[in-house]
């Protein structure tokens, strides 16, 4: 007992870059560093990898892939769930989503008897309503978690299906072989929310057509009121009701004017996919690694190599790419410890699902063995922060 204290004193005094270095932990992941990843494992449809490097002072990305019942019933159906949460002003929503989305969706699966595209809208909606009374319940103590929100990408393989969800600038590609030449194409899955896309800011305008100023270029960036990228969140809960968005929230989150209807959205675009023999993957990812890969680069990286440690190789890709902009090694940058690191990279998740059409033509009442994972291996108990957090650290914005 007093050993295993003293080693978790030690973990928290050490420097950053002593902590984690090819370490196991219980779920199969390892840890090099700020890298988390899990080569390989296997899912209800194929196998898959994952794998996530940390940026900010506080991890802001979270993910998951829960595999086997989708539902509280044991006839299932079964199938394979994958999220991909990218927070943005801290961790809390992210965390929030990876505790409560995936736990919604096999209520309503189980209320409806089976999967489909208005079950995964209810449970977004259902986490979105959660968050909502959860920073209700806290703003008189913490206001700052009115302006903490995440983008929310959710897969589900179920029944030969894949059902795509999403919320903001996170991105699901699709690897599809074409018999005749043999190469893999990459296939967009997701609808960004992003105004830096020209039909993202002519919907708002037209969601807005009495407010001008909806979307300004501000930075050479487009954002939301000159605050936020993304148009559609879980969270941001100032920019969606009125009474949050006053003192004593800081005030570069208040808006000059009140606003009568919500700026942003949760409303998930959904699309359904009837997953073909020459489907061979779907790569999942925080915007962190589009903004370093193109589709077809991160599709041909995933093809032209072993299926084991295929995100690890992506999330590595695109760090060097990261570190080549800045003319720096990425030697060098492995080096540079969070928060720091924010400047030259986001946090990057990334689960590739592979799929086996074997094993895609099995009915989705035929039971498999459940596997729940966590990018990054690690659960927070409830209302801690981040193990060895201090006060100094606060979410990036």
């Amino acid at each position: 007992m007093l050993s295993g204290l003293m080693n978790l004193l030690r973990a928290c005094f050490l420097p950053r870059s002593d902590r984690h270095v090819h370490t196991s932990s219980e779920n199969g992941g390892r840890q090099d560093g700020l890298l988390w990843y899990k080569d390989s494992g296997q899912h209800f449809n194929g196998e898959f990898s994952m794998a996530v490097v940390q940026a900010n002072n506080l991890l802001e990305d979270q993910s998951q892939l829960e595999s086997g019942c989708l539902s509280f019933h044991e006839s299932g159906p079964y199938g394979t769930f994958v999220g991909v949460y990218d927070g943005h002003g801290g961790p809390e929503t992210s965390r929030y989503i990876n505790d409560h989305l995936f736990q919604h969706l096999k209520r309503f699966t189980s209320e409806q008897q089976g999967m489909s595209a208005d079950v995964i809208g209810k449970a977004y909606q259902a986490t979105e309503d959660g968050f909502l009374s959860l920073v209700t319940k806290q703003w008189p103590m913490k206001p700052q978690i009115a302006a903490v929100g995440s983008c929310c990408l959710v897969g589900v393989i179920c029944n030969g299906t894949l059902y795509v969800a999403n919320l903001g600038d996170s991105r699901a590609v699709l690897g599809r072989a074409v018999k005749a030449t043999g190469e893999v194409l990459a296939i967009q899955l997701s609808a960004e929310h992003n105004v830096c896309i020209e039909s993202v800011r002519r919907e708002m305008q037209s969601l807005h057509p009495d407010d001008s100023q909806i979307v300004v270029l501000k930075h050479k960036v487009w954002r939301v009121k000159g605050l936020i990228q993304i148009s559609r969140s879980i969270g941001d809960v100032y920019l969606k009701k009125a009474e949050f968005n006053r003192e004593p929230l800081y005030p570069k989150f208040r808006l000059r004017e009140p606003f009568r209807k919500p700026i942003l959205s949760a409303d998930p675009s959904i699309s359904m996919h009837e997953l073909q023999p020459h489907d061979q993957f779907v790569i999942f990812a925080s915007d962190g690694l589009w903004e370093h890969l193109s589709n077809q680069e991160a599709v041909n990286i995933v093809q032209n190599h072993p299926r084991s440690g295929s995100a690890k190789r992506l999330v590595k890709t695109a760090l060097q790419e990261a570190a080549k902009k800045r003319e720096m090694r990425y030697s060098d940058l492995k080096k540079i410890d969070r928060g720091v690191r924010r400047h030259f990279h986001d946090d990057i998740t990334v689960i590739v699902v592979f799929l086996d059409s074997n094993l895609m033509s099995r009915a989705s009442s035929a039971k498999g063995p459940n596997l729940s994972i966590r990018g990054g291996g690690v659960n927070f108990p409830p209302n801690i922060l981040a193990p060895c957090a201090t006060p100094t650290e606060p979410g990036g914005t």
